[in-house]
């Protein structure tokens, strides 16, 4: 990856997608392509966005039963993602046949806790540990059932990285220094999450609503 960066493709619009793609595909790593893409355009706008060249992180957050969540990866598995995002919530079985069914070069990676909880929406769903307690526990499961690594913010990914030290760590939430944090509730600047433990940075709209993108991705690859 030439960049720790990638981008949040997060529009149905499959032309758009690809422009944005196109304007910043010199200084991003990558581009992540979540479900409101996915439910929109299906394997065929996976396809089209894998003809740019850059590497696709698949973002479904699968959170099934086992046999359910593992066939979901196998018929995932023509696309050849280089990253595919299950469900740590979904227990250490569910993860073990994610990871048995995706191809060898994708990394599964599993999501803990979503940058858009803090500690009383987790205590609303019944879970009374804080974001930082339940992000270690998920990870230690996450580790032992052999994924690649996980998804957390960046205030929990140095002690997800003591946990475990050679996980594959993504971190989304990254806005630059000043940005409006939207419905994120636990943001970092990229350089503040590289530095504590992340592999690659997820930035979607500071980059993708950018009046000029390119401009916006450049940007924050200066500050890396």
């Amino acid at each position: 990856m030439s960049s720790p960066i990638f981008v949040a493709i997060d529009t149905p619009d499959l032309e758009r997608a690809k422009t944005i793609a196109t304007k910043v595909r010199r200084h991003v790593g990558g581009l992540k392509l979540g479900l409101e893409f996915f439910c929109a355009n299906g394997r065929h706008g996976v396809h089209e966005m894998a003809d740019l060249g850059l590497p696709l992180f698949l973002d479904l957050k699968l959170h099934d039963i086992p046999n359910t969540v593992g066939k979901a990866v196998q018929a995932l598995r023509p696309l050849e993602p280089a990253i595919l995002t299950v469900h740590a919530a979904g227990g250490r079985a569910m993860m073990e046949d994610a990871k048995a069914a995706a191809p060898a070069g994708t990394k599964v990676i599993a999501v803990t806790v979503l940058t858009s909880l803090d500690a009383d929406d987790l205590n609303a769903i019944g879970v009374a540990a804080d974001p930082h307690a339940q992000v270690e526990r998920l990870a230690a499961l996450a580790r032992d059932a052999g994924l690649d690594g996980l998804v957390c913010s960046g205030n929990e990914v140095a002690a997800a990285r003591r946990l475990w030290h050679d996980g594959f760590f993504v971190v989304p939430g990254v806005r630059p220094a000043g940005g409006a944090s939207a419905d994120q509730k636990r943001v970092m600047t990229p350089r503040a999450a590289l530095d504590a433990g992340a592999s690659i940075l997820v930035v979607g709209r500071p980059i993708t609503q950018a009046a000029d993108p390119d401009e916006a991705a450049r940007a924050i690859e200066a500050t890396l």
